[in-house]
């Protein structure tokens, strides 16, 4: 495609998306409740995968329960099979070219306009189906499927412009040097997780943005918020080809991909483990490829607050139950230990912390009412009750919850842990559930409990201190260095926001590319230097080999 470049376009000014509060008797509240009662009388949905623009049926049909009521199903999907996955493939590598030319701010315009349509046209659809689906309450859902969906959209167009902007600093006499950021050559894979409806979009969405094209596998258990968001790109104007949507079985899907020549890069986020062994498989597999792929990975975390004899107990301990319980403790970031100073445990801390637990409703997430809903599926279930098992065979002592009820939909009760042993495996091994692990230190041991949390797992994503004192602040800071990739003063370690708070960690928790920044761009771009002399030679020798 050829087309002019008549002027150096600069894009509108970007600001997060303001959240909604859903309020009793606000308009937001009443049209939610109206999307969610249509869209539970209407299923369950039939999801097709996307190839190419079109939708294709294949043989063999999965389905996605709603972890409230398991009985019942949000949708139908259509599993990629392998000859789906290799027309997917295909069919990528053909629509590159064309999107790889398109100019920057076409590309631009149709992520901002995806953007539009995400916080507005679509905005109590996609909220809809991350309640009924993923079993987050309206809040949960907000911040994720409209807030940060749109936000990683808009920043992602603001973070490209300022990337492209990028050149050589020097030019010397009679050259003009340059910079371009193709896309990589190949495809993406873009392998998403169930928990933020947002990283489904973002995962396909970030490498698309500069000019590469991805096969995005979407969780089973977010099948329809997905194929809503893989709707808002295509009428975005995203071009048949450029995102294929391809539900599945994780392995089938995931492995037929990495075993393509083409593959070019890895965009991941889900389980430690399920990451390490794709790394290993991927590595296995470098002689067929025609270049090194990219892994770009965020995964587990066993996150941490700590809080020093000079915090503020009140907004220490409200912070801690969101942290925890918010969304059932299934963020990566979301916080699973609590250390804290033994006067501020006995001061008031143990006995608020159980006060306001204790008013946590657990329930429906279409009940407004309810601060908890499930956990995503019955394997998620059965592990977190068993850990809630193991903590109590080895000592631990539960201050409140410790149940669950299935009968219904996967309910398990905000639980908090006393252990007396710091490394027990609760506060060792991530749980991705609504426990709570406290562990106690004597004031005068703070330095050697942060040496302690530094130690006691093998993930770095997120971790909060709680203190007055600014030097408790900097001395945390600077010895839990490498304990988290995101790190908060007084303020819980979830909710990290696009623009704001950059967000990954280190060691076992992923690459910590940083999404929600510039950063991330990097990885799937591939930078080619040009160099134009104006002024010819005249003579091939230098003046050193004159005589």
């Amino acid at each position: 495609m050829s087309t002019p470049q008549l002027a150096t376009f600069k894009i509108p000014a970007i600001e997060n998306e303001p959240m909604r509060s859903y309020a009793p008797g606000s308009a937001d509240r009443k049209a939610l409740e109206a999307e969610i009662t249509e869209m539970e009388q209407q299923l369950p949905f039939r999801v097709p995968c996307i190839i190419n623009g079109k939708e294709v049926k294949t043989g063999k049909i999965a389905k996605q329960p709603m972890p409230h009521d398991h009985a019942r199903h949000l949708c139908e999907y259509y599993e990629a099979d392998e000859a789906t996955v290799a027309s997917a493939i295909e069919g990528a590598l053909a629509a590159k070219d064309e999107w790889e030319s398109l100019p920057w701010n076409d590309r631009a315009a149709i992520f901002l306009k995806a953007a539009d349509l995400a916080s507005g046209k679509y905005r109590y659809k996609l909220l809809a189906a991350t309640i009924l689906g993923q079993g987050k309450n309206a809040w949960q859902a907000e911040i994720d499927a409209a807030a940060e969906f749109s936000d990683f959209l808009r920043f992602g167009v603001k973070f490209v412009e300022e990337l492209y902007s990028q050149q050589p600093a020097k030019n010397a006499p009679g050259v003009w040097n340059r910079v371009e950021y193709r896309a990589l050559e190949g495809f993406v894979l873009a392998v998403s997780p169930f928990n933020f409806t947002a990283i489904g979009g973002n995962l396909p969405g970030t490498p698309a943005l500069v000019g590469n094209v991805v096969v995005w596998k979407p969780s089973p258990a977010a099948t329809y918020s997905n194929y809503i968001v893989h709707q808002i790109f295509t009428e975005a104007g995203v071009p048949p080809g450029v995102i294929q949507f391809t539900p599945g079985p994780p392995a089938e899907v995931v492995a037929q991909a990495i075993n393509n020549p083409n593959f070019a890069a890895l965009h991941f986020t889900g389980s430690t483990f399920i990451f390490k062994k794709l790394w290993k498989d991927i590595a296995a597999n470098l002689d067929i490829y025609k270049g090194y792929p990219r892994i770009v990975g965020e995964t587990g975390g066993k996150n941490f607050h700590i809080v020093h004899k000079s915090a503020e107990v009140r907004n220490a301990v409200l912070q801690a139950v969101r942290a925890a319980f918010e969304y059932q403790g299934q963020k990566c970031s979301a916080l699973s230990r609590l250390y804290v100073s033994t006067s501020v445990w006995n001061n008031g801390f143990k006995d608020q912390l159980i006060s306001e637990i204790a008013k946590i409703k657990v329930g429906s997430p279409v009940d407004f009412s309810n601060f908890m809903g499930p956990v995503i599926g019955r394997p998620a279930y059965d592990k977190i009750i068993g850990y809630i098992q193991k903590a109590k065979e080895a000592g631990g002592e539960i201050l409140i919850g410790g149940t669950g009820d299935d009968s219904k939909g996967y309910f398990i009760q905000p639980t908090v842990i006393l252990s007396k042993d710091p490394k027990s495996v609760t506060l060792v091994e991530e749980i991705f559930g609504p426990v709570l692990t406290v562990y106690l230190y004597e004031d005068e041991d703070y330095e050697k409990t942060l040496d302690l949390i530094d130690s006691t797992t093998s993930y770095a994503l997120t971790g909060a201190i709680f203190a007055a004192d600014r030097k408790a602040l900097l001395t945390a800071t600077n010895r839990l260095r490498n304990s988290a990739g995101n790190v908060y003063y007084n303020e819980k370690c979830t909710g990290a926001v696009v623009g704001q708070q950059p967000f990954g960690g280190a060691r076992a928790s992923g690459t910590n590319d940083k999404a929600g920044s510039i950063a991330i761009f990097y990885r799937f771009v591939s930078a080619r230097s040009i160099k134009e002399n104006f002024i010819g030679l005249e003579n091939f020798s230098y003046p050193s080999n004159l005589v």
